[in-house]
């Protein structure tokens, strides 16, 4: 070849290492696409990394017997998860024989990720039994004429789809749970279908989460039409609370946290979780449903005049003890009275009996709620 030749040959050369350096500076930089697209990353190995997680999900336990349109109610709760971005919502129902203790543990068992009330106190009751200890949320949904431990934690109970905005979307608050035990070996135990826990031997401890009570109290649950109250609310207690107001006192025997028993003639006894109770009367100021205590009140007014001493008190929010109210704070307490009584949790008859007992277990339930008394979200 010419030397003229061997020169185009070398520019030749020359230019193919240019561009072929070029290219292996480009590839090799850290910011260079091609060299990060060849290399295959940790992710690569992982099964459904790109997948969306699944939407959370939540069970209803409804009593139907509250609805005359179950379906509307279903579609407004389906409509507040799908806005939230929550499945759509499992609606277990209640029945006569059980008024949501094994609806609550099935929710359980298909790991949801929070269980609702919808229905009256007793179907709150039921379900939060179940609940407690189990570390799921609850939310709280208005179904009944009392709504009472809604009402006690501030949260929504004339609106079904803001209640269920706030248990999908609230704060998680530990409030405690209080159980009763009626005494096993009285005769006169009787105990009303549907109402005991299934999973407490002989049915004879109940959980409350507002107040429980014998006397009057009883007396005027156990009376109150179911018809009336779904028709006027809660003015229905009041044709029932006439009726029984003078009933005959009873002797009762209070011991709180192993102190000595103090004996007085009574018409009703009640022991407290919250204060506050049907048409917003603050029957106990002080209690508060996450303080580890126990609230007691015994009435023993004589006559008229001292039911309205007593109504005076209880309206202003007097926390003081008298000879016809006298209040007690504990963690555990002994009742017994000289004939036997109606008991109730939480609106529920539970039975008759002449002895019970109650403890505070605390902050074992959680429940959702938007109150601003309430502590950090867990």
């Amino acid at each position: 070849m010419s030397g003229e030749t061997w020169t185009f040959v070398g520019i030749g050369i020359a230019v193919v290492f240019a561009i072929v350096g070029a290219v292996l500076v480009l590839t090799s930089r850290d910011d260079g696409r091609h060299a990060r697209a060849a290399r295959p990353t940790r992710a690569t190995f992982r099964s459904g990394e790109d997948e969306m997680p699944p939407r959370k999900r939540v069970a209803v336990i409804v009593n139907p017997l509250k609805f005359d349109d179950l379906d509307a109610v279903r579609r407004q709760l389906a409509e507040v998860c799908a806005t939230h971005d929550w499945d759509e919502p499992l609606l277990l129902e209640t029945t006569r024989t059980d008024v949501g203790f094994g609806q609550t543990r099935e929710a359980l068992a298909q790991q949801v990720d929070l269980v609702c009330a919808l229905g009256g106190d007793g179907t709150v009751r039921a379900v939060a039994e179940e609940l407690v200890g189990s570390g799921t949320p609850m939310g709280l949904l208005p179904g009944g004429t009392g709504n009472l431990l809604a009402r006690n934690l501030e949260l929504p109970v004339d609106e079904l789809k803001r209640a269920m905005a706030v248990a999908l979307t609230g704060r998680n608050r530990r409030i405690d749970a209080a159980w009763l035990t009626l005494d096993a070996d009285d005769p006169a135990l009787a105990l009303e279908p549907g109402v005991g826990d299934s999973s407490s031997a002989g049915h004879h401890r109940h959980a409350f989460f507002v107040m429980a009570g014998m006397g009057l109290d009883a007396a005027i649950m156990d009376s109150t039409s179911e018809k009336l109250k779904k028709r006027i609310g809660w003015a229905a207690y009041v044709p029932s609370g006439f009726q029984h107001w003078l009933k005959d006192r009873f002797t009762v025997t209070l011991t709180c946290d192993g102190a000595a028993p103090e004996s007085q003639r009574a018409r009703m006894l009640v022991v407290g979780n919250c204060g506050r109770i049907t048409g917003g009367i603050d029957l106990m100021p002080d209690a508060e449903p996450d303080d580890g205590l126990l609230d007691v009140i015994v009435l023993t007014p004589r006559g008229v005049a001292a039911w309205a001493s007593v109504a005076a008190r209880v309206i202003t929010r007097s926390d003081r003890t008298s000879r016809d109210l006298s209040r007690h704070k504990c963690t555990a307490a002994t009742v017994v009275v000289d004939e036997h009584q109606r008991v109730q949790v939480d609106g529920d008859i539970v039975g008759e009996a002449s002895r019970f007992s109650v403890e505070i277990e605390p902050r074992a339930l959680i429940v959702r709620t938007e109150s601003r008394k309430a502590p950090a979200a867990e």
